[in-house]
């Protein structure tokens, strides 16, 4: 009997400790499953924020394409402002080449109309110099048709003698 009352202590032994180790074993599992549940919140929190920063990498990708496309545009401003200002400074010389020749030209114009008033000045004078003669030719036409008018008189009169 006392084979079997050391056999059930074992077993009682036995049990106890088959228990202990269960109760270990769910205090483990408890752990293992609130671990694995705070690794479940971990990896939930860190989809959130791949997604948040999916979400932000996105923007960033917009706003580099959006600063690109910008730089590019920026850039062709460029090219077009440079483009313009040569054409400017293109039209600026002509501009000064149109300036100088106006000027040149209103110089030429004004030494015609010098030239023009000194040649109208020496027709008027030439004018009044043919009036002059035409005036002095009337007056010895006149004495001249006189004289002859005279001589032919006086030859009448030589006649009649």
């Amino acid at each position: 009997m006392e084979r079997i009352k050391e056999k059930m202590n074992q077993l009682r032994v036995e049990a106890d400790n088959a228990v202990t180790r269960a109760e270990e074993a769910e205090a483990k599992n408890k752990k293992y499953e609130q671990h694995l549940l705070e690794k479940e919140q971990e990896i939930t929190s860190l989809q959130h924020r791949l997604g948040v920063l999916e979400g932000d990498l996105e923007k960033a990708e917009n706003k580099l394409a959006e600063s690109k496309a910008a730089a590019d545009e920026n850039q062709s401003s460029k090219m077009t402002n440079e483009g313009l200002t040569r054409k400017i400074q293109l039209l600026e010389e002509e501009l000064d080449n149109a300036e100088k020749n106006a000027k040149e030209t209103l110089e030429k114009l004004r030494l015609v109309d010098v030239k023009a008033e000194h040649y109208e000045r020496q027709v008027q004078r030439l004018e009044q110099e043919r009036d002059a003669w035409e005036h002095k030719y009337e007056e010895a036409m006149a004495k001249y048709n006189k004289a002859q008018q005279d001589l032919d008189d006086l030859a009448k009169s030589l006649q009649d003698l």
